[in-house]
């Protein structure tokens, strides 16, 4: 059974009460429900809030609604303490609360690889930089990979490093390079593997808890989609967000 988590955190560090956050008159939650609704592989899709204000608001569109505790840290273990109840889930996908405008296409091209090979137990998106400010804000994560599409690594910093590039767009111009899009697809056992090993070294540097994956020798699957998206962790962003949406709301 293929299932869609959206783990949706209250007391977010950087916007308090990021999932209730208005975007055209809807809470950013449901933006991100609806838009993951457009799935065709999730066969089921939660929402695993931790405060009682996104539940009641969550409750309101979407039937599968979970209370989680406050003490849960990260959204991965949010997901694992999810899923550890449903037993006929054996594909999981963590679905950013954040992704407002994720495209269910997007969804279905990171959990093909998991339907399709077996020995692939992780994969997750990456998008081809192709302005400046994607490459230099440290909020958006770049990730390298082999040519088997598995991931290197991954950083806040742009990698890879262009030694005789003048600029940054001379630095696009010269090499490939791509921002990850947040979401993962699991293997139930490997969700639960992940979640109990302790922060590593360099996940706790970059602050980006894959780097646990590959710190482990966990491989990382890496779909390079051509879809945009657009990830809310700022007030910037929140801004950024509600004028995408007038924009595409004039077009329909």
């Amino acid at each position: 059974m293929v299932i869609g988590v959206i783990p949706a955190r209250f007391a977010s560090s950087r916007l308090l009460g990021k999932p209730l956050a208005n975007i055209g008159g809807k809470p950013m939650l449901q933006h991100t429900f609806e838009s993951a609704s457009n799935s065709k592989f999730l066969e089921k899709i939660i929402i695993a809030v931790d405060d009682t204000k996104v539940e009641e608001t969550a409750k309101k569109f979407c039937k599968d609604v979970i209370l989680t505790p406050k003490t849960i840290e990260t959204g991965s273990d949010r997901i694992a303490f999810v899923i550890e109840k449903i037993p006929k889930a054996d594909i999981i996908v963590n679905i950013q609360g954040d992704e407002p405008f994720i495209n269910g296409r997007m969804i279905d091209e990171a959990i093909e690889p998991l339907l399709f090979d077996k020995t692939i137990n992780v994969s997750t998106l990456a998008k081809k930089i192709t302005n400046t400010d994607d490459l230099k804000t440290s909020s958006i994560p770049k990730v390298v990979f082999d040519y088997e599409n598995f991931a290197l690594y991954f950083s806040r910093s742009p990698i890879p490093y262009v030694r005789n590039s003048k600029s940054v767009i001379d630095k696009i111009n010269k090499v490939d390079m791509y921002k990850h899009v947040g979401l993962y697809v699991f293997r139930r056992n490997t969700l639960f593997k992940f979640t109990k090993l302790e922060q590593t070294d360099l996940e706790m540097a970059e602050n980006l808890e894959q780097l646990r994956m590959l710190e482990n020798g966990i491989k990382i699957k890496i779909v390079v989609t051509e879809y945009e998206t657009l990830s809310v962790d700022t007030p910037e962003d929140l801004e950024r967000a509600r004028k995408y949406y007038r924009k595409i709301s004039k077009n329909k």
